[in-house]
Order: structure tokens, then C-alpha cells, then sequence
């Protein structure tokens, strides 16, 4: 069996694939890629399902080594690409040869890039998944120099394309569009979150985004009550006690006690997946859809 050795991970590499639905009810957080939309590409390019699993690699310096002859794509953040000293290009439907060394390079904008194998990672499922769930815990650790990662048997066609165009990141300020929460009515006003710009803090992480700025005040109805944990999901904007919001990602806990004043739209979650510290936010309202 072909597999992919670890030689370095940059800031951080994790095993992700699509995640965990359904099992919210137990307790258990779907995960999965921060940027789905980028995971699934990278899937396709390579001829896997996008369920298959691959490599979130975090801001780049990941490199790996091929044991075995195999096809790789690299979506998401834009990285440097090089294999065996030759450059290659995000979106591009690379072979590796045996004994080939693929390394990224640092993003220059964007936070998160993804690697697809054709066959994909196979490492052993928890629960259904192998994604690595940064929270609970459950899934593979975070990739380590020295890992090896089995990679699967493919049975799909070949891929049609050789490269593809990969959407551009948005530009700063990042807009992001946000419909009414169930606990809206637990902030001042609406203008608390959309008027103002907002920077993404440098404690953000797979679990959310973490946006500095003007704390947004409770409404004088709500300051001396205390709210009971409720479900959360993927894109919930809590607003803690602090006043500083939270906007949940990937790895996000099934349940919170801060009201979630606003919901990023599901559209516009991946965009956030791929925000950094110090990067400028703007949240837009629109009517849920």
C-alpha cells in the first residue's frame, strides 16, 4: 500500500474530512474540514468522493515525502508548491513519484489550505469519521514529523482535468453576512455587531473566530439574567459576558450558554474558515435564507 510520510508540518497539519453528522444528540460535534467547500475541491480534483480525507494544513511548511507513485491536489489558501524542487500550482493535479518530497510554503493571505491524495488518507475511523475533532478529541492526533499515512485503494475514474482556477479569497475587510439569532434580543442592538469593523484575534482557532473590537453590551432587560445552555451550530455568533463575539467554526462544542445574538449564513462559513489574525471582519445583516 502507497502511503505519505510526514518529514515537517508547519504550524499545524490535521486529518479532516467531511465530519461527524447526526450525533449532536450524544454530544458529539460534527468537525470535519474548516473550509468545506476548499476539501471538497481538492477531493474532486484528485477523483475521490469528498468524503474521502485529507490534510488541513494551517498557514503552510507542510512536507511529506511519497511512498509509492500517486496523484495530490492542493485547494484552499494559496501556498508555494514545490515536489522534488519543481513549482507547482495550487489547483493543479500533481504526480509524485516514489521517494518524490512535496513542500508548501507560508500563505501569503488565507489561513487554511487542503490536500487530497487520490485514494485518500486512510487512517481508522472514529465514529465514523477520521476527522481529527480539535475540541473532544476524538479522530487522529495532529500530524507529527515521522508520521506515516496509509493511503486508500481507488476505484473511481481517473480525473478528467489537470488543473482548475481556485476561487479568490476575499479581500479586507471580509465581509461576512449574518441573519437574527434566537437570543437577538439579549444585545443592545443590531448596530452592535454590524456597525463597527472587527479584527480576528490571535486566540481564534478551529473552535472559532475570535473578533476584537467594541464589546457589544447586553440590553438593559437581560444584564442580571443568566441563560441555560442551549444547541449551538456551525456559524452561531455568541456574544460572551466579555461583549467580544465568537463565531463558532468547525470544532465548535455542541452546546453554549452565551446567547447566540446572529448566525453566520451557511454560504459565507467557509469564508470565515479561512480568515487570520489580525484580519479586518465586517458583518452584514440579511434576512435569513
Amino acid at each position: 500500500m502507497s502511503s505519505l510520510e510526514v518529514v515537517a508540518t508547519g504550524p499545524r497539519a490535521l486529518v479532516q474530512d467531511m465530519g461527524r453528522p447526526g450525533l449532536a444528540r450524544l454530544g458529539v460535534g460534527r468537525s470535519g474540514a474548516a473550509d468545506r467547500a476548499s476539501h471538497a475541491l481538492a477531493q474532486r480534483i484528485v477523483g475521490n468522493t469528498e468524503e474521502a480525507a485529507g490534510i488541513e494544513v494551517t498557514l503552510g511548511g507542510l512536507k511529506l515525502r511519497a511512498n509509492g507513485p500517486m496523484l495530490i491536489a492542493v485547494t484552499g489558501a494559496p501556498v508555494p508548491m514545490t515536489v522534488a524542487g519543481r513549482q507547482h500550482s495550487t489547483g493543479e493535479l500533481v504526480h509524485l513519484r516514489d521517494g518524490d518530497e512535496l513542500a508548501l510554503g507560508m500563505c501569503g493571505s488565507g489561513l487554511r489550505a487542503y490536500l487530497a491524495v487520490r485514494g485518500g488518507i486512510d487512517v481508522s475511523p472514529e465514529l465514523g469519521s477520521r476527522s481529527t475533532d480539535t475540541l473532544s478529541g476524538l479522530g487522529p492526533t495532529p500530524l507529527a514529523a515521522g508520521d506515516v499515512l496509509p493511503v486508500g485503494e481507488m476505484t473511481q475514474a481517473l480525473p478528467a482535468l489537470d488543473a482548475v482556477s481556485l476561487p479568490a479569497l476575499p479581500a479586507s475587510p471580509v465581509e461576512l453576512r449574518i441573519a437574527p439569532g434566537p437570543r437577538l434580543d439579549w444585545i443592545e442592538s443590531r448596530a452592535a455587531l454590524s456597525g463597527q469593523t472587527w479584527q480576528v484575534s490571535s486566540r481564534s482557532d478551529r473552535i472559532g473566530v475570535r473578533l476584537e473590537g467594541e464589546a457589544v453590551s447586553r440590553h438593559p432587560d437581560m444584564r442580571s439574567r443568566e441563560l441555560q445552555s442551549e444547541g449551538v451550530v456551525r456559524g452561531s455568533i455568541q456574544v460572551p459576558a466579555g461583549g467580544e463575539p465568537v463565531l463558532f467554526l468547525a470544532d465548535h462544542p455542541v452546546t453554549g450558554g452565551y446567547p447566540v445574538a446572529a448566525v453566520v449564513l451557511d454560504a459565507d462559513v467557509d469564508r470565515a474558515a479561512q480568515v487570520r489574525p489580525g484580519d479586518a471582519v465586517r458583518l452584514v445583516w440579511v434576512e435569513a435564507r
